[in-house]
């Protein structure tokens, strides 16, 4: 896991962003949700900074000075794919939007935000690292785990086992994976998703939910191309299709 158990009692966030005024607007208004934050403006030793250090959530701006911002959620998502991310993009820029959700950012916002959002935001990040944790240190038994055909999600120890391959999910995917299979045929539209599994409902955010659906389906189907498993409903949503992992 990205935490250890002991980091429950005070969650620290990492602010990486070389505006100073920004950043300390975020670190004053977050201060305010009982967290520590730690704040970093530059782009590799903020990388080396995170990769040394437990996090709860990491906020991530993408223009850096030494190294971007996608190229470090990059390589903090391949040493921990559970690390909570979220991205911050300018307004104008969709390119980079979508290319730190494709690398695997939990969540972005563009700026210029509001308090309310930012604090929106996190304070909904931090309710997933919780569950994540409680998990851990539940007295659940093994067999609570989500068994369909042939895949089976392991709640407890955060795994989760396509025909007995292990397959490596950010703490967003194994989520969405969960809520879609807990209950199957049931569609759900990309706004129940994001109210569900994100915690907030913003319309323009949607894309959120169509970049984590393409990664998940990478990971699960054999050809993303043509899902068996996370199906899309056309003009409605998506659901979790049991036949498509049925034994």
């Amino acid at each position: 896991m990205f935490l250890s158990i002991g980091d429950h009692m005070t969650d620290k966030i990492l602010i990486v962003e070389d505006d100073f005024d920004i950043a300390n607007l975020m670190r004053v208004n977050l201060l305010e949700l009982g967290v520590e934050i730690d704040h970093q403006a530059d782009g590799k030793v903020a990388l080396d900074q995170a990769l040394q250090n437990e996090y709860a959530i990491i906020i991530l701006d993408v223009m850096l000075p030494s190294m971007n911002g996608l190229d470090i959620c990059r390589k903090i998502r391949d040493e921990r794919p559970m690390q909570i991310i979220i991205m911050l993009t300018s307004k104008n820029s969709e390119t980079d939007r979508v290319l730190g959700l494709e690398l695997g950012a939990d969540d972005y916002m563009t700026k210029p935000f509001s308090v309310r959002e930012l604090q929106a935001r996190v304070r909904s990040q931090l309710r997933k690292v919780h569950v994540l944790q409680q998990a851990q240190i539940s007295s659940q038994p093994a067999d609570a785990a989500l068994n369909i055909g042939i895949l089976n999600i392991d709640q407890k120890n955060h795994q989760v086992f396509l025909a007995d391959q292990e397959l490596v999910l950010t703490a967003t995917e194994f989520e969405l994976l969960h809520h879609l299979a807990s209950h199957p045929s049931q569609v759900f539209s990309r706004s129940q998703l994001l109210e569900s599994v994100w915690g907030y409902h913003h319309s323009g955010y949607e894309h959120t939910v169509n970049s984590h659906i393409n990664r998940l389906r990478a990971k699960v189907e054999k050809d993303a191309t043509s899902p068996k498993i996370i199906q899309t409903v056309w003009g409605v949503g998506y659901k979790f299709n049991p036949q498509g992992v049925a034994t």
